[in-house]
C-alpha cells in the first residue's frame, strides 16, 4: 500500500473536518453548513469522487459536508438526498448547496428505470436535467434502452448501465451492458461496478479494455472474497487489483469519474472512506511515479 504523506498543516485541517462532522452527526443536524475546512484535492490523471449511497444515513447538507471534508470535489447523488419529486425550490437549494461547498454533481443514482413507456423515462431524465446532471447510472431492462437512448440524445445526457453481479437478471457483467448497448448513441455507456464486476467472475481491468469509451463511470470498492458481497472492505484492503484498473482506465483515456462507493459501516463511514481514498491517491501517484 502506498500511503500519502500529510504535511502538519494539512493534518490539523483534516482533523479539525473530523471534528465538524463528528458534532454534526452526533446532533443530527446540520443545518447551514460549517465553514470550509480544505481545498479539493486535484487528483493525478482520474476523477474521484462519492456516489452519496455511501452516506445514505445522513442528510443531503451532512452528506455535502462529509464529501468535502474527504478533499474530494466530485459527488453523485443517490435520491435519498435528492428525491426524484423535488420541487424546483428544492433542485434550486441544493445546485446552491453543491456550488457553497465547491462541489460539482456528476450524477445521479443509481436509478431503475421501471416502465418502457416515454412517460415512465422522461420523469427521469427531467430530474436529471433539473438536478444538473450530466450522467445517469442506472439499470433497466434491456427492452427499454432503445427508449432511453431516445432521451439521452434528446437531453444530451449520459447513461451509464450499473452492472450488479450474479443475482442481476439484466446485466451481471460489465459484458452484458456493453452487448446491451452496442450500436447505439455515444452517450449510451456504462458504469463499472468493481465488486459485483469481480463477482461475476469478470476481470475489470480486461472489461476496461473491451468496453473503451463505452465506459462513462464506475464505482469503486474493494472485496476481501470474490464470491462474497459481504466481504466488502476498505480500498486497499481486498483483492481488487486497484492500481491495474486505474493504470488501464488512464491508458484508454477515460473521461470519467471513479465514485467511491462505500456501503459498509452507513453509520460511521467516514474513517474508512478516508482510508479508501488515501489508497487510491496513493496508486495514482504511484503510477504518476512510475512513469516519471
Amino acid at each position: 500500500m502506498i500511503e500519502r504523506r500529510l504535511s502538519r498543516r494539512d493534518f490539523i485541517l483534516t482533523a479539525a473536518a473530523g471534528g465538524v462532522i463528528a458534532e454534526a452527526c452526533a446532533s443530527g443536524q446540520a443545518k447551514g453548513f460549517q465553514p470550509l475546512v480544505s481545498a479539493p484535492v486535484e487528483e493525478p490523471g482520474l476523477k474521484l469522487g462519492v456516489a452519496s449511497y455511501s452516506l445514505r444515513n445522513f442528510s443531503r447538507e451532512q452528506a455535502i459536508e462529509m464529501t468535502r471534508s474527504l478533499g474530494v470535489k466530485y459527488i453523485n447523488f443517490k435520491s435519498v438526498h435528492l428525491p426524484y419529486d423535488a420541487s424546483a425550490s428544492e433542485f434550486t437549494l441544493a445546485r446552491q448547496q453543491l456550488a457553497a461547498a465547491g462541489l460539482e454533481l456528476v450524477g445521479g443514482g443509481m436509478i431503475t428505470f421501471e416502465t418502457d413507456t416515454d412517460e415512465g423515462v422522461r420523469k427521469y431524465f427531467d430530474y436529471a436535467k433539473a438536478a444538473g446532471m450530466p450522467t445517469i447510472v442506472c439499470t433497466c431492462r434491456p427492452a427499454t434502452l432503445p427508449r432511453i437512448e431516445k432521451f439521452a440524445s434528446e437531453y444530451n445526457i449520459k447513461v451509464a448501465i450499473h452492472n450488479h453481479g450474479p443475482e442481476d437478471e439484466n446485466f451481471p457483467s460489465p459484458y452484458d451492458a456493453l452487448k446491451a448497448v452496442k450500436g447505439m448513441d455515444a452517450r449510451m455507456g456504462l458504469c463499472i461496478d468493481l465488486g459485483h464486476t469481480v463477482r461475476a467472475g469478470t476481470d475489470p481491468v480486461r472489461a476496461i479494455v473491451d468496453a473503451g469509451p463505452r465506459v462513462v463511470d464506475m464505482h469503486a470498492k474493494d472485496l476481501r472474497d470474490f464470491k462474497s458481497a459481504e466481504s466488502q472492505c476498505v480500498v486497499g484492503e481486498g483483492k481488487i487489483p486497484i492500481a491495474d484498473v486505474f493504470r488501464q482506465l488512464k491508458a484508454v483515456g477515460f473521461k470519467g469519474w471513479v465514485n467511491l462507493e462505500y456501503e459498509i459501516e452507513p453509520d460511521n463511514p467516514l474513517p474508512g472512506m478516508r482510508q479508501s481514498f488515501s489508497y487510491m491517491r496513493g496508486a495514482l501517484a504511484g503510477l504518476d511515479a512510475a512513469r516519471s
